[in-house]
């Protein structure tokens, strides 16, 4: 029979077994090979307790009483297989370490444990914790030599002391350790999964605004290639249009009866209508030669009267900013941008001057007025001054450097509002250190000097007499002034109403009489004084009430033209200066004309109309 096998009939009354069949020397087995340090062999192997164990000739072990110890009440003993519990590889599913294995089975027997029984938890004096029936069988079989299958102090059966516990697990402090370590892990993944996230709304949001950016530019982009083939289609008609005249004039008068009737119908040469946008309640505007846009401001509609300015890109007019104004501005009665920044100057009934920034959609800065303020210009010699024109006639001077006041201040020679304000050119002023400006009230116009101690305001005795001043315009290139009047009215009349001075003309409006427009230009004065002579005037259809705006289109060395609106008709009519010669005549959309204004934006002369909700942009093709 081979060696380590026994037969089913052996194994009975064979010395070495206790009664309840426990084998010493397979203990020797189990301790040898778990690597537990100092098991019973090495207690029974020493020289003072027991002979070593021998090995017959047939490969057998033999007991220290000479017995063959070949049969064992086990089964099957399997031949020793070296076990490195704390060495071992750990395969795929993971074997148990000896750190994992202590606290969970008996060290004899390498079996679990239990609460109570045979095989209760229980512990040795020095510590060591086994089996209950395991330790017994032990110190039974070594008798008064009983020791400590680990540690080999010695024990008696009285030393066992049960222990009541559900499980008994040594804490591995490297496990904690190991535990510690991979909260923090956790924790720090959490962050970073966190922070993860939110840069992750961050450049979802970012490829958002990235796709509404890509979309405007496309539009842009689109609006801007059908201006580019439009510009080209336009040039190749008038270039059609110049070899068609030129091969098919036969005589000058032929050419001057062509010209004059094309002229007349509004074609070219004139302006060209490029734009018509709705813009609901808009009252006044301006051109922004700096952001190549416009600026409006409109009135709202069920908001108890409170305005608001609206920006729009010349480029692409669908592109629209508005920029709310405080509820203390009231009602805009005037509205000019900078000529020389990203300004916008702003009066308003509210006794409120505001300067706001176009660029941030601001207001930068207050002053507040005595009284109301009519109207309000930028000083065209030095971004850093500013004028009102107050209700009470006064006149103010301020400076962007001090903010807290007026520099300066007039009182008007009479106290009708001045309702329109232009600062005059370098050349006009004729001084470098005199601020000029130009005013119109219904009184006529008035001349202001500022920082000079000559004459600080006077009349034009040009402009009196002529009735009730309704409108000014000016060229700061060309220098021509253009004001309109409207007839004044008798205070004691036939039935003792008051009446015009002139008939009323047949309107579609029912607002229009006849009044005139009077041109004017400065001239050089004795002591250094500017001096205005009136070039001509002709007849106008203006309004009976309102105050409209009117405009010169300044065109520098070429032919300049005025610009106002026809209250008969609900035309805008252009006459050629200096004679008030008429040169052209354009539909409005809806009558009256509320503003009109001309600027060189991008190398293109701009003619805009404002009317009813509506705002005309016009190109000039003018020789």
């Amino acid at each position: 029979m081979p060696a380590g096998q026994r037969s089913a009939n052996d194994g009975e009354g064979e010395e070495g077994w206790d009664q309840e069949g426990y084998d010493p020397d397979y203990a020797f087995y189990l301790s040898q090979h778990m690597g537990f340090e100092d098991s019973v062999s090495g207690a029974a192997t020493s020289s003072q307790d027991q002979p070593a164990v021998a090995t017959n000739s047939q490969g057998q072990r033999e007991t220290p009483e000479g017995g063959n110890q070949h049969n064992l009440k086990r089964s099957q003993v399997i031949d020793p297989i070296p076990m490195d519990v704390d060495n071992t590889e750990s395969d795929d599913e993971g074997d148990w370490s000896r750190g994992e294995i202590d606290g969970l089975f008996c060290p004899i027997c390498m079996e679990g444990w239990t609460t109570g029984g045979d095989h209760q938890v229980c512990c040795i004096p020095c510590g060591h914790i086994y089996g209950m029936s395991c330790i017994k069988k032990w110190l039974h079989q070594l008798g008064n030599r009983g020791k400590c299958p680990q540690c080999n102090r010695k024990c008696k059966l009285k030393d066992i002391r049960p222990l009541y516990a559900s499980r008994i697990v040594a804490v591995d402090q490297e496990l904690q350790k190991q535990l510690r370590s991979l909260e923090s892990k956790c924790a720090s993944l959490e962050e970073k999964d966190a922070d993860w996230s939110r840069k992750e709304k961050e450049w979802k949001k970012r490829e958002h605004d990235l796709h509404v950016q890509v979309k405007d530019l496309t539009e842009r982009t689109t609006y801007l290639e059908k201006s580019l083939n439009d510009a080209r289609s336009s040039l190749q008609e008038q270039l059609n249009y110049g070899n068609h005249l030129r091969n098919n004039l036969l005589d000058e008068v032929y050419y001057k009866f062509f010209f004059i009737d094309r002229v007349n119908q509004g074609s070219p040469p004139g302006f060209i209508i490029l734009k018509e946008l709705q813009m609901q309640g808009a009252r006044l505007f301006d051109f922004d030669i700096h952001n190549q846009s416009l600026l409006l401001a409109r009135r709202l509609s069920g908001m108890g009267g409170a305005y608001m300015l609206t920006k729009i890109s010349l480029l692409t007019p669908h592109e629209r900013e508005n920029i709310q104004l405080p509820v203390n501005v009231k009602v805009v009665k005037d509205l000019r941008v900078s000529p020389h920044d990203r300004l916008a100057l702003l009066a308003s009934l509210g006794k409120k001057l505001s300067v706001i920034s176009t660029e941030s959609n601001n207001t930068v800065l207050t002053y507040d007025l005595p009284t109301a303020a009519w109207s309000c210009a930028w000083d065209v010699n030095n971004s850093q001054y500013l004028y009102a024109g107050l209700q009470d006639g006064m006149v103010l001077e301020f400076d962007l450097r001090q903010t807290s006041r007026p520099v300066d201040s007039m009182v008007g020679l009479t106290d009708n509002p001045v309702h329109t304000i232009y600062s005059l050119s370098a050349d006009s002023a004729l001084s470098s250190g005199r601020r000029s400006v130009l005013t119109a009230s219904s009184a006529g116009l008035c001349h202001w000097n500022f920082g000079s101690s000559e004459e600080r305001s006077f009349l034009i005795p040009e402009s009196l007499n002529q009735g009730v001043c309704i409108s000014l315009a000016y060229g700061p290139k060309s220098g021509d002034i253009v004001a309109s009047f409207r007839p004044k009215v008798q205070m004691e009349g036939p039935t003792g109403l008051s009446q015009p001075l002139s008939t009323q003309s047949s309107s579609l409006l029912g607002q229009a009489v006849q009044g005139l427009h009077a041109h004017y230009r400065s001239v050089g004065g004795t002591n250094s004084i500017t001096r205005y002579q009136k070039l001509g005037s002709t007849c106008a259809n203006v309004d009976r009430i309102r105050l409209p705006q009117s405009a010169v289109i300044d065109r520098g060395d070429k032919n300049s033209y005025f610009a106002a609106g026809d209250e008969a008709t609900g035309d805008l009519v252009l006459q050629e200066l200096p004679t008030l010669e008429f040169a052209q005549r354009i539909k409005s959309s809806k009558p009256p004309i509320r503003d009109v204004k001309y600027s060189r934006i991008l190398d293109s002369e701009l003619l805009s109309c404002l009317c009813e909700d509506t705002l005309q942009l016009f190109r000039c093709k003018l020789p």
